[in-house]
C-alpha cells in the first residue's frame, strides 16, 4: 500500500467521523500548512535573512499580500508612499 492511499483512506475515515467533507479537510489542512510557511517565512524575514521577493516567490502570493501579513501581525516594515515620490517630481 502506498503512502498516498494511507492518506486517503484516513482522510475518509476522519470525515466519516466528523461532519466534514473530505473537501473541507482538505481546505482546513491546506490552510494550516499555508499559515506554518508563511509564520516560518516572517521569522527569516525579521531576521534579515530572506527578502520580500523570495518570500511572494515562495508562498506564490502577491507583494500586497505579503505586507498585508505584516500589518496583521504588527510587523514593522518600510513603506513605500508613491504619492509623496510623485509630488516630489511634480515640485
Amino acid at each position: 500500500m502506498s503512502n498516498l492511499s494511507i492518506i486517503k483512506t484516513e482522510i475518509e475515515n476522519y470525515a466519516g467521523d466528523s461532519n466534514l467533507t473530505e473537501m473541507q479537510i482538505l481546505e482546513k489542512l491546506q490552510n494550516h500548512y499555508f499559515k506554518k510557511k508563511v509564520n516560518e517565512n516572517l521569522k527569516l524575514y525579521k531576521k534579515g535573512q530572506k527578502k520580500v521577493r523570495d518570500i511572494t516567490k515562495d508562498l506564490k502570493i502577491s507583494p500586497r499580500k505579503f505586507y498585508a501579513l505584516l500589518e496583521q501581525k504588527k510587523i514593522s516594515h518600510k513603506k513605500y508612499n508613491k504619492s509623496d515620490q510623485e509630488q516630489a517630481i511634480d515640485s
